[in-house]
């Protein structure tokens, strides 16, 4: 079985338009994770536990970069099965009821009021036991287990640490010694150049085939190596070829077909020999020439994905998106969350 995880997050690029300073980063204990982007913006995301069998549900905090900045929190309730039949919502922290939330009984979500919140982020400082009371008594239950340990990775991140607005370990620091939020990068695509003749007819030749399997180890593209097929008839996989510049060609390939996975390959090579390949990625979904897309399910279920896209410079392609939808608990299809941590505004 291939394992997939999210691409490395954030590589420094000395690009025009284009700056990095900041690499984000993702860290899981237990029943929490985080992902904390280029921004400075961080996402933390509690489940029920793994282990009891309780209800699906999930909590998103979310806190940007900089000093002052407040806390925003809302939760979802399991809807894999769209089987969540309540209508009203009420929070309880060991025992004690702090009243109804802001609930959405349409789309399952809930939003907290500041008092809850501030229960809430006390809470998860300690063992506490955080429920979600329904109609008829009916009970979800978020798990406290790694809370704050991820709580104390969003701090140090952010730079909260011995601050008075740090979630684990406050102190008399200046608040004005966390570091501001960063600006979104822009990354410019490079113009649509029309693909020629010539260059479709290029996906034929043995010569290239023969360039790319030079610099792409068979593990990553199962169909580069020896009988260069994934399917039973034996047919060799189909190279696609389309241009970038004036110069430069994209050519993709179908590498590997998993359970519930597939990955093409895309490189970038000379418009004629030597083609000298550059490889972006043996793992992508698809493509819109200019931009290529990856995205995998964590498991077939599909609770949970991980994406990322890339952008053509008109010099190379650079990563302009990397995300999670969060733990695989079940909580919805596709995920519950959108948990970046690489964000770019993307130009024509």
């Amino acid at each position: 079985m291939r394992l997939l995880m999210t691409a490395p997050l954030l590589i420094g690029l000395a690009l025009p338009g284009y700056a990095a300073p900041v690499e984000g980063v993702t860290f899981t204990h237990h029943d929490w994770t985080l992902a904390c982007d280029n921004t400075r913006t961080c996402r933390a995301a509690g489940y029920q536990a793994d282990d009891n069998g309780g209800d699906p549900v999930s909590i998103l905090l979310t806190r940007a970069g900089g000093p002052d900045q407040p806390v925003e929190a809302e939760l979802m309730l399991g809807q894999y099965d769209d089987n969540t039949a309540t209508k009203r919502l009420s929070l309880s922290i060991n025992g004690t009821s702090l009243g109804p939330m802001q609930f959405d009984a349409a789309e399952g979500t809930a939003t907290f009021s500041a008092k809850q919140l501030a229960a809430l982020l006390a809470s998860l400082a300690r063992n506490s036991r955080i429920e979600l009371i329904g109609d008829d008594d009916a009970r979800w239950t978020v798990s406290d287990q790694g809370a704050s340990a991820v709580l104390l990775k969003m701090d140090a991140f952010q730079g909260r640490l011995g601050t008075p607005g740090a979630l684990m370990r406050k102190g008399t620091q200046a608040e004005s010694s966390v570091p501001p939020a960063l600006p979104v990068p822009v990354v410019q695509l490079g113009k649509p150049v029309p693909t020629r003749p010539a260059d479709t007819a290029l996906a034929a030749s043995p010569a290239l085939r023969a360039a790319l399997a030079a610099v792409t180890s068979a593990d990553d593209c199962e169909a580069l190596g020896p009988g260069g097929s994934l399917s039973p008839d034996g047919e060799p996989e189909a190279l696609t070829v389309q241009r970038l510049s004036a110069d430069k060609l994209l050519v993709s390939l179908s590498c590997w077909r998993a359970a519930y996975n597939t990955g093409d390959g895309y490189w970038v090579i000379n418009d004629r020999a030597p083609y000298q390949p550059r490889l972006v990625t043996t793992a992508a979904v698809g493509d819109e020439v200019r931009t290529i897309q990856e995205a995998h399910k964590g498991r077939g279920l599909g609770d949970c994905w991980s994406s990322t896209t890339w952008g053509w410079t008109g010099t190379q392609f650079v990563k302009t998106a990397d995300s999670s939808t969060g733990l695989c608990r079940l909580v919805a299809a596709g995920g519950a969350w959108e948990m970046p941590t690489l964000v770019t505004t993307v130009r024509e």
